[in-house]
């Protein structure tokens, strides 16, 4: 039996798929795949907009701190909820550490990891993060619920969120810094 050029093609193409999607060296691909793909996220009109009535969301950090949202009030608030199994959370990983390196004095960031503790710590060590991670102790505010990740939320001094992005996004880019720069003089 002789295969045609769009057989071969075809069985090629499958091939691909397959290591793609099902197995290890498929996750750094789609982590590739995602950077690329990755632009600045929309701001949310301003009619838009909503606000956080409540600010009753327990955290705790890896040291097994607790921190409530309530403490964040009054302050310009960066939120990304996020997994190390996830492609795109990774992709998008390398622009939340550059922007949190710039605002880390201005902006309150809660990186919240829905994962295992172990696991998150052993990631954010390989790739030499330092921002703080959070996890989940309550249910977020209504506002502020999500059914995938990555999502990310930025909220203004009065509690109103500004922009909610889920999928992969270049968190340091232009736009986003000239956000917060603005949301910074509010």
């Amino acid at each position: 039996m002789k295969l045609d050029k769009k057989q071969i093609g075809n069985t090629l193409f499958v091939l691909l798929a397959v290591v793609l999607l099902f197995t290890p060296l498929g996750f750094p691909v789609k982590v590739f795949v995602n950077r690329l793909l990755s632009f600045s996220p929309n701001v949310i009109e301003e009619s838009e907009q909503q606000n956080i009535e409540d600010y009753n969301w327990l955290l705790y950090d890896s040291d097994l701190k607790n921190f409530n949202l309530e403490n964040a009030k009054g302050k310009v608030v960066f939120i990304n909820i996020w997994a190390t199994w996830c492609p795109p959370c990774v992709a998008e990983m390398p622009s939340i550490q550059e922007l949190y390196s710039k605002y880390n004095k201005e902006v309150v960031f809660l990186i919240i990891a829905q994962d295992e503790a172990k696991r998150v710590d052993s990631y954010v060590k390989k790739y030499n993060y330092n921002f703080p991670i959070f996890y989940q102790k309550s249910n977020s505010p209504e506002v502020l619920s999500f059914d995938r990740i990555p999502t990310t939320f930025i909220l203004n001094k009065d509690g109103y969120v500004v922009v909610k992005s889920t999928g992969s996004a270049n968190w340091n880019s232009d736009s986003v810094r000239e956000l917060l720069d603005t949301l910074l003089l509010q």
